[in-house]
């Protein structure tokens, strides 16, 4: 098992070095010509791409929101099935099962589900939110037609694949995809504390809240930590969801560097070395992130005291 481990390491490392290496030739020794850029010219177009750095930011926002929503739903939901409920075993496959469903599945009926005239604005039109113009068109109405504009969005409309609302849909579709993982993750884990101290707990006064906030969640440290290793070098390499659901788009704004490498390559001008250049790029971030998260979440353990000397 570990020579196996180690070959298919080593041979992805092979593979990155062989990419970084194809963006520092000159042209006429690429394997793949005419490139649009050449040697660390394509590194120094990367941090002057305005794209980029939007994708980067993206991918900041996009981690902070939807970590911070998994882990808030994987502990209610762990929380709730180690509770009395009424038939848990169909509970938790209704939670897992959107985690094993394929992404290029899952994509159109997010898609379906957040267009113009999908589910979300029929229950908004039936609670009098939105209303339908004698064109087709639908508008916002009620109360969120006058609290929309005080807040700065007045130029959302209601269909949610637009400029100012795409990043959310991925990242609602990534948070519904992935809350399962979260809560099998909890949910084994709160299976290892003591039920003495629960119910400890419990005689002193502690209500349910007061149990989770200072018992639970302390205890589930080293899974949220997990999580937020595991989720970001998932954020970094993002590409199913946002590119089948957006594009990308519109007007970029839910590009990730997953997408943004993938219309780079694959686009009208098919620049393969500043392609290779922002994979590299992706790849030391995705590792540099890692080796950080993995430091700053490592449990420090006590020093032994010094013997003393011998008199």
């Amino acid at each position: 098992m570990l020579p196996a481990v180690l070959f298919s390491t080593g041979l992805v490392y092979a593979c990155v070095g062989y990419v970084g290496y194809v963006s520092l030739m000159p042209p006429r020794w690429r394997p793949v010509y005419p490139p649009a850029v050449e040697g660390f010219d394509s590194y120094a177009q990367a941090l002057d791409d305005r794209l980029f750095w939007t994708s980067i930011w993206h991918t900041a926002l996009f981690f902070l929101v939807s970590y911070a929503l998994i882990v808030i739903l994987g502990i209610v939901l762990a929380a709730l099935m180690h509770s009395r409920i009424y038939l848990p075993t169909i509970f938790k496959v209704i939670i897992f099962v959107p985690s094993v469903i394929a992404p290029a599945i899952m994509a159109p009926v997010h898609r379906q589900v957040f267009a113009a005239d999908g589910p979300i604005n029929w229950f908004l039109e039936r609670l009098g939110l939105i209303a339908v113009e004698a064109n087709g068109t639908r508008v916002w109405a009620g109360w969120l037609q006058g609290l929309l504009p005080k807040i700065g969005l007045g130029d959302v409309t209601p269909n949610w694949i637009q400029p100012t609302t795409s990043l959310w849909v991925v990242v609602a579709a990534q948070v519904f995809s992935s809350v399962g993982i979260a809560f099998i993750l909890f949910f084994a884990s709160m299976g290892q504390i003591d039920r003495e101290t629960l119910e400890a707990a419990k005689i002193d006064g502690a209500g349910n809240i007061r149990v989770l906030w200072s018992i639970i969640v302390p205890a589930t440290r080293p899974t949220i930590a997990t999580l937020a290793i595991l989720h970001g070098i998932t954020s970094l390499k993002l590409f199913d969801y946002p590119y089948l659901i957006t594009s990308g788009g519109p007007a970029h704004s839910s590009e990730f560097l997953g997408t943004l490498i993938y219309n780079v390559l694959f686009g009208t001008s098919s620049r393969y070395g500043y392609a290779s250049a922002l994979s590299v790029m992706l790849f030391v971030l995705a590792l540099g992130t890692s080796v950080l998260m993995s430091l700053s979440t490592r449990e420090r353990r006590p020093r032994a005291p010094k013997a003393a000397g011998r008199v």
